[in-house]
């Protein structure tokens, strides 16, 4: 695998890709913490949840490309919990992109339309146990803020969270220093 690394803002049309790398990553990194049955309908509900999400333009969803095979998402909405912030809902890097530069890339484009688009600062919840995705947000400049939380992903069993914020005001989005297998 091999080509440019780019991003671009997801049209309607790129629904069954969004869903593709978000059920393949999340398959990858979190159906592990979940019963067979959770993770399965945990796979597929995220393979088509992106269609309608699109169509009815519901945030901004960003593609990350590694030449011309789309291998990260991101999606982020204005938070219903701070006020002035942007929310990082889902960031997600399909398991054939680990390792390419393809997720820094994708933040750095991410984090520059949210700071075009008139925000100072994001913050973004992830899983406590998934020591990839802390120190992905940590190398990109996010910080913890101490703020922890629940979410129980439809099996009974709540997993905790931790918040990550970022300020976008000095304006340098860009993320440096990351690593790739190029």
């Amino acid at each position: 695998m091999g080509g440019p690394i780019s991003a671009r803002a997801a049209t309607v049309a790129d629904g069954a890709a969004v869903g593709d790398v978000h059920a393949a990553s999340w398959g990858a990194a979190y159906a592990p913490l979940f019963s067979a049955d959770v993770a399965r309908e945990g796979i597929a509900s995220r393979r088509t949840r992106w269609h309608a999400r699109l169509e009815a333009g519901e945030g901004l969803v960003m593609l990350g490309f590694v030449g011309d095979r789309p291998l990260a998402i991101s999606w982020c909405e204005p938070s219903d919990a701070r006020a002035g912030f942007a929310e990082i809902h889902s960031f997600y890097t399909h398991p054939d992109g680990w390792g390419s530069g393809v997720s820094a890339a994708l933040m750095t484009a991410t984090l520059q339309q949210l700071e075009s688009d008139g925000y100072d600062r994001v913050h973004l919840w992830t899983l406590r146990d998934t020591p990839q995705s802390r120190r992905f947000y940590t190398k990109c400049g996010f910080v913890e803020t101490g703020a922890t939380q629940t979410r129980d992903f439809g099996d009974g069993n709540p997993l905790p969270q931790v918040e990550y914020e970022r300020d976008l005001s000095a304006g340098d989005a860009h993320v440096t220093d990351w690593p790739s297998r190029r």
